[in-house]
C-alpha cells in the first residue's frame, strides 16, 4: 500500500462515500490515530482513541470544541467509531478482529465532555 501523507490528505474519497462528516474531522481523527499508533503501528483500543480525541479537540478548539465538532457532523462517540470504520474501508487504518463499532458506543456524552469544562 502507498504511504499516506496524513498532514496533506484531503479525505475526498472518504467524504464522497459518507458525507456525514467533514474532512477536518477525519484529519483530527487521523492525527489521533497517528499519534497513538506510534512508529511501530501498535493497535489502539476504542477507549484510547476516544480519550485522545477528546483531549486533542479540547486543546485545539477550547470553548468552541462542541460547536466545531457538531458543525463537522459529530454529535456522539459513535460518530467517531463510524469515522474509524470509514477510514478502515478507505485503507487509511488497519483493524483487527476485535475492533467493532460497539467499541465506540457510549464512551462519553459530547455535551458533558466538550461543554462542561468551560461552564462557570
Amino acid at each position: 500500500m502507498e504511504e499516506i501523507d496524513f498532514k496533506s490528505d484531503t479525505f475526498e474519497d472518504v467524504v464522497a462515500k459518507d458525507g456525514r462528516y467533514d474532512a477536518r474531522a477525519y484529519a483530527l481523527l487521523m492525527d489521533v490515530v497517528h499519534y497513538l499508533s506510534g512508529e511501530d503501528g501498535r493497535h489502539m483500543s476504542g477507549e484510547d482513541i476516544l480519550d485522545e480525541f477528546r483531549e486533542r479537540a479540547l486543546d485545539q478548539y477550547g470553548p468552541l470544541t462542541y460547536t466545531v465538532l457538531t458543525e463537522w457532523g459529530l454529535s456522539c462517540t459513535e460518530d467517531i467509531g463510524e469515522m474509524m470504520f470509514n477510514l478502515t474501508e478507505a485503507g487509511r487504518v488497519k483493524k483487527d478482529e476485535n475492533d467493532t463499532p460497539e467499541s465506540f458506543s457510549a464512551g462519553y456524552d459530547f455535551k458533558e465532555a466538550f461543554l462542561d469544562p468551560y461552564q462557570v
